[in-house]
């Protein structure tokens, strides 16, 4: 599968995202190795506030109110041991993701019923002039669909090993 995408300056020729491009997205602030929490409710106001502790947006509130209208719509547990939460909000200006792992599992309602290990909060902007956030959510779950990705995402206690799997680097790690 490709995802496309088009830039501001090339709205009518997409350019194919490349898995590497994710790493964009994160920061080391938005990484969290060890969750606390195994109800969903907990783990989603942890992440908001791991939005707030990193500066990407003020008010966690007006994120984790998102989240949660976002799960009312469906679970974003998508199976496989991932959920990616996600939606558009004011509270932020460009695409973020942060990443949560967790070794117990959260009870996600996932739709394989299993617990969730890996968690992708995806936010966005309500409006983007280039494009971003469909792509993004497409290129993740494409990459998140393959066992050996979710492997090594599963043993990355940092976030320069959680580089190094989404790029496929192996010298980083």
């Amino acid at each position: 599968m490709q995802v496309v995408w088009s830039s501001k300056e090339n709205l009518n020729n997409g350019e194919v995202m490349q898995t590497s491009d994710l790493v964009n997205y994160f920061s080391p602030d938005l990484f969290l190795a060890k969750l606390k929490h195994k109800s969903k409710a907990k783990c989603l106001e942890q992440m908001a506030a791991l939005f707030v502790d990193s500066k990407c947006i003020r008010n966690g509130e007006i994120v984790l109110e998102m989240l949660q209208q976002r799960e009312k719509l469906g679970s974003t547990g998508i199976g496989k041991g991932v959920a990616i939460p996600h939606g558009r909000t004011t509270a932020t200006m460009d695409v973020h993701i942060a990443f949560g792992k967790s070794e117990k599992g959260i009870e996600f309602d996932a739709i394989d019923k299993k617990p969730v290990h890996l968690v992708f909060v995806v936010l966005a902007p309500p409006q983007e002039h280039d494009n971003k956030y469909l792509p993004v959510l497409g290129k993740l779950v494409e990459f998140l669909n393959e066992t050996k990705n979710r492997n090594k995402l599963l043993k990355a206690e940092t976030y320069e090993e959680f580089v190094a799997a989404i790029t496929g680097d192996s010298n980083a790690e």
